[in-house]
């Protein structure tokens, strides 16, 4: 039985409005974004979810505590859901960062990581997720790097086509992980 995983970015944030790329630093939740949590929870509150796996960054676990306070869906918080590092980038314009995004499919961000160690990260979440969870419904909440991660390693999407693809949020992606003891190869 496959595992189904709900993914959902972490609710619009400060930086968000402001126009820059949080990367690994904190962030903090807008009032739009607080609103967009409360909604988040209506929308996932009864669709069989039986546990949720967060990014530890301050805006996806604000983003929980919102969407879930006062129920008992255990949350998980894992420091692999992150966005990527983007090292001594982390806070600037996110026009300007990602205007060279594909620069750094292979190669680190000056102090951080590349999009393709960042995408691995995941995959590694996946593999530790099938111990546990698997043929259940979880919700996941992380970033762009999260979703990539879901996309290339469940759906075999290539990273150089995620690249340079407009993010094109939406409420929610699904995803079915077929039979845990067979998991793709994460090299």
């Amino acid at each position: 039985m496959p595992t189904e995983i709900v993914f959902e970015t972490h609710s619009w944030s400060q930086d968000n409005d402001r126009g820059f790329a949080t990367g690994w630093l904190p962030g903090q939740l807008s009032a739009r974004g607080r609103a967009l949590a409360a909604e988040l929870g209506q929308r996932r509150r009864s669709d069989g979810i039986e546990a949720v796996f967060a990014s530890d960054l301050r805006r996806a676990v604000e983003t929980v505590d919102i969407a879930l306070s006062g129920t008992t869906i255990p949350v998980l918080h894992d420091w692999r859901l992150r966005e990527c590092d983007y090292g001594e980038r982390n806070g600037m314009p996110a026009a300007e960062l990602h205007e060279q995004r594909s620069r750094y499919l292979e190669h680190p961000y000056p102090g951080g990581e590349s999009w393709r160690q960042a995408v691995h990260r995941v995959g590694r979440f996946l593999d530790d997720l099938s111990l546990r969870w698997a043929g259940r419904r979880v919700l996941v909440i992380g970033h762009v790097a999260t979703r990539w991660g879901l996309d290339h390693w469940i759906n075999g999407v290539r990273l150089e086509d995620l690249i340079d693809a407009d993010f094109a949020w939406r409420e929610g992606w699904e995803y079915r992980m077929e039979d845990p003891r067979n998991p793709p190869d994460r090299t």
